[in-house]
């Protein structure tokens, strides 16, 4: 019989704001010597969903993540974040891998570096080297090596327009991934805004979201981007130490309400589309891969800065 869907919110990293993305608009402002510090909880599930072959799946998700920054002049920033990645998956009689669940256990611990540099007032830069560990609980951590760099190049053009480029460039267990991607901050006016909502690194770009704020307090969004997981598959598997792939174009509503001036919760709902899930052989030459039909989620985060 079909596997229920996961009831549960786990924690998860669809609104963990990205550094890099976000350096321009905080290095307005900071003065030197001025320390900030942030931490999010988050949660995602992805319901029951069919694959085109047969058979059905879904996960849950857990994120902790921190990061503290420093100005150490008025050019020059820097900053630390370290963030802990942890999916559960459910499979039932997927046909094309098999019929055997191609993994279950997730882990994708991360430490990065951010630094950002003004080059003048109305230019800046910033480069955010990474380096992950992303495996299937049994793989081996030393095989799972993710490292790379999202690197960002900003312009003011005025105190409601941010506009840039970035590129995420990443080495990912057997293969380099280079993604592009736009920077944009543009405050439209005093209610309507488009800007970046999601994390640049390992698992993809920005992305792009417009959103409604009627007062201080609320904010409704929707939006899109682009991920990919990919990890090491546990030794004792169905491919032993081979490398999984869970690649997708989230479309999401976002609700945000600011709790108090340090506290802020977002709650998600979205879709994945164009979904594709892989397994390779150890040496990454191709095993199964299946498509999977247009998949229903939620998610939540609950995000202090110190």
């Amino acid at each position: 019989m079909p596997q229920r869907p996961c009831v549960r919110i786990a924690l998860y990293a669809t609104a963990a704001l990205s550094c890099a993305l976000h350096a321009p608009a905080e290095a307005q402002g900071a003065k030197p010597g001025d320390v900030t510090a942030s931490a999010s909880l988050s949660g995602f599930t992805q319901f029951d969903t069919d694959l085109d072959s047969g058979g059905n799946f879904h996960w849950g998700g857990g994120l902790a993540s921190g990061r503290i920054a420093r100005q150490f002049t008025p050019q020059a920033s820097a900053g630390l974040t370290v963030r802990y990645d942890y999916q559960e998956w459910k499979f039932e009689a997927p046909t094309a891998f098999g019929g055997v669940a191609p993994w279950d256990h997730l882990n994708a611990p991360s430490i990065g570096l951010n630094l950002g540099y003004t080059y003048a007032t109305d230019l800046q830069f910033g480069v955010t080297p990474t380096v992950e560990w992303s495996y299937e609980s049994g793989a081996k951590t030393t095989d799972a090596l993710t490292y790379g760099a999202v690197a960002t190049i900003a312009k003011v053009y005025s105190p409601d327009l941010v506009l840039g480029l970035g590129v995420s460039v990443f080495r990912r267990i057997n293969e380099t991934k280079a993604l592009p991607f736009l920077i944009v901050n543009w405050k439209i006016n005093d209610r309507w805004r488009v800007a970046n909502p999601f994390q640049a690194g390992p698992a993809g770009g920005g992305g792009l979201e417009l959103v409604y704020a009627p007062d201080d307090h609320w904010e409704f969004a929707g939006g899109a981007t682009y991920r990919s997981y990919r990890f090491r598959l546990r030794e004792d598997g169905p491919t032993p130490n081979g490398i999984g792939e869970n690649s997708f174009i989230p479309v999401f509503a976002r609700i945000s309400r600011t709790l108090t001036k340090e506290l802020r919760f977002d709650f998600y709902a979205t879709i994945q589309t164009a979904a594709k899930l892989t397994v390779d052989n150890a040496n990454g030459s191709g095993r199964y891969s299946d498509d999977y039909k247009i998949a229903p989620g939620m998610g939540a985060t609950l995000a202090y800065r110190f």
